[in-house]
């Protein structure tokens, strides 16, 4: 459904209002890396500036500074015409700057409203006052439109509703300035819908923007004016409609992408490598099946909760199954923790890559080894630098990884890099089928690109990759065949060149039409 808004004509007079946030000629640099270069950037009040680039660009480092995690090696920020020095990340927030993470910044055995009001507690006399605490949740939650118990734990909720809990934080603190990095990332279309609502309702109160997100599709509907950073500098700025999508992602790239989605090299053949039949966890999912071939990339698609994630999980071994073969280059195997699908050559990329795919304060080279010790060390057991690094060497010119060296660490690279470190660790374990969970989530498009070129370099070298998505583009533009999912069932087995979205979302969503058609199964074209 499109958000009900109608962009102004293009070249429509606007009105400037006054910069209420400035940044000028800031510049910042860490050992090796020059992150930020005399970059500059203003924000006026009521409006959304979309600020893009490739991870790596320079936007996390100008946030970081604009919120006083950073301080500038050179340069100055003015808020409301006066030059301010954010020392502290408490600095920002008590003057009217809120910024809402990609990465959720919430504590799970608290309650939403606890979370929500977090060291700013509402007060009667020396005591919390709960009461009100609750109340004035309700009430941001209610402006939200989003139905979630104050009172509920915010660990019992899903990601996207975790993600309007942080948006509703933001918002108690009445901010003048709002910075969204990612805010969409984890949210249904429904969900998207409603904050735009919110943001158009931000901007007619005059709060400025800064909107942060790679799905540049999204910025048609908010966006007012657009900066693009590359290597650390800025390339321009312009009215959103004085430009395009493909001039943005030209200027991000610093080169034209011919196609979003790269030549397919990979072609399936018609040997199985990886099959699965009647697998079931009571009230999950249910008599699911479905085969992996050679050379293939296969897709799960489906609303969320449509069990996309569980059935690759149980697949891992991550979680129980209560019912279900699985077979394994013919031959069926026992997998009943990860350890098994390790050992048995299965891997799980999952979408939180921070969380469950890296050791984050390790380096490069830990993290591209650290599935297979035994192989980079002797027969006592005692690591062999020299072959550590040999082997992260190879897996970063292998993958194209930018980082300055093997030893850094993880959680300073992009997120992109990042998620061919995932990548790379379990190349290195010689996995015979991996499993990617959301693998572009919050990775700009070049890196995106990377990512399809990988997937299919994978695929034509026998290894099956199986595609959880929940972009349908991404799916019709990556995939051979696509299985669908609905409410812990398989509606619908689809070859991708013969379907489209809209097929794809009947099977998905129980539209008219869908339900009444038998499982598609379309055979490959060999």
């Amino acid at each position: 459904m499109e958000p009900d808004i109608v962009p102004a004509p293009r070249g429509a007079p606007r009105r400037p209002a006054a910069p209420v946030l400035v940044a000028e000629g800031l510049s910042k640099q860490f050992p090796g890396v020059k992150a930020l270069d005399r970059v500059s950037f203003d924000l006026r009040a009521g409006e959304v500036h979309a600020l893009c680039g490739e991870n790596g660009a320079g936007k996390s480092t100008l946030m970081k500074i604009l919120t006083g995690v950073y301080q500038p090696d050179e340069g100055r920020i003015l808020y409301k015409g006066e030059e301010q020095r954010f020392r502290t990340v408490l600095d920002a927030p008590r003057m009217g700057i809120a910024i809402i993470h990609q990465e959720l910044n919430l504590v799970p055995h608290l309650t939403v409203a606890e979370n929500i009001f977090l060291g700013r507690e509402p007060k009667r006399g020396p005591f919390v006052d709960r009461k009100r605490m609750t109340r004035e949740a309700a009430a941001l939650l209610k402006r939200l439109a989003v139905d979630i118990a104050p009172g509920c734990l915010v660990k019992s909720l899903p990601v996207a509703r975790q993600q309007m809990v942080e948006i509703a934080k933001a918002l108690s603190l009445n901010a003048e300035v709002l910075i969204m990095d990612e805010p969409t990332s984890s949210l249904t279309e429904s969900e998207t819908d409603q904050l735009f609502q919110i943001i158009r309702e931000l901007k007619r109160d005059g709060v400025g923007i800064v909107y942060v997100s790679h799905r540049l599709d999204e910025l048609k509907h908010i966006v007012d004016r657009v900066t693009v950073l590359r290597d650390g500098a800025h390339v321009w700025t312009k009215d959103f409609q004085q430009t395009s999508v493909a001039e943005i992602v030209n200027a991000m790239v610093g080169r034209s992408l011919s196609s979003v989605f790269p030549q397919r090299s990979s072609r399936p053949t018609a040997e199985v490598i990886l099959k699965v039949e009647g697998l079931s966890r009571r009230g999950v999912f249910e008599d699911v099946g479905f085969e992996l071939r050679r050379g293939e990339i296969l897709g799960f698609a489906g609303l969320m909760g449509a069990g996309r994630t569980e059935v690759a999980r149980a697949v891992f071994g991550a979680d129980a199954r209560s019912a279900g073969t699985i077979t394994l280059h013919g031959r069926e195997i026992r997998v009943s923790s990860p350890i098994d699908a390790i050992a048995q050559g299965i891997a799980y990329l999952s979408e939180d890559r921070k969380h469950d795919g890296l050791a984050v304060t390790m380096s490069v080279m830990e993290n591209l080894t650290i599935t297979d010790i035994p192989a980079v060390t002797d027969r006592f057991g005692f690591l062999r630098p020299g072959r550590e690094r040999a082997v992260a060497e190879e897996y970063v010119r292998l993958l194209n990884i930018r980082t300055p060296s093997i030893h850094k660490t993880v959680k300073n690279l992009s997120g992109g890099n990042q998620q061919k470190i995932v990548i790379g660790k379990w190349l290195f374990r010689k996995s015979k089928v991996l499993f990617f969970d959301e693998p572009t989530r919050g990775i700009d498009v070049g890196a995106k690109f990377a990512i399809y070129e990988l997937l299919d370099r994978l695929a034509a070298e026998g290894i099956g990759v199986v595609l959880i998505s929940s972009e349908l583009p991404e799916i019709l533009g990556v995939t051979d065949r696509v299985v669908v999912f609905r409410e812990g069932r398989v509606t619908g087995l689809l070859e991708t060149r013969a379907t489209s979205q809209e097929e794809i979302m009947e099977y998905a969503s129980g539209l008219p039409g869908a339900g009444s058609r038998p499982t598609q199964t379309l055979a490959v074209t060999l």
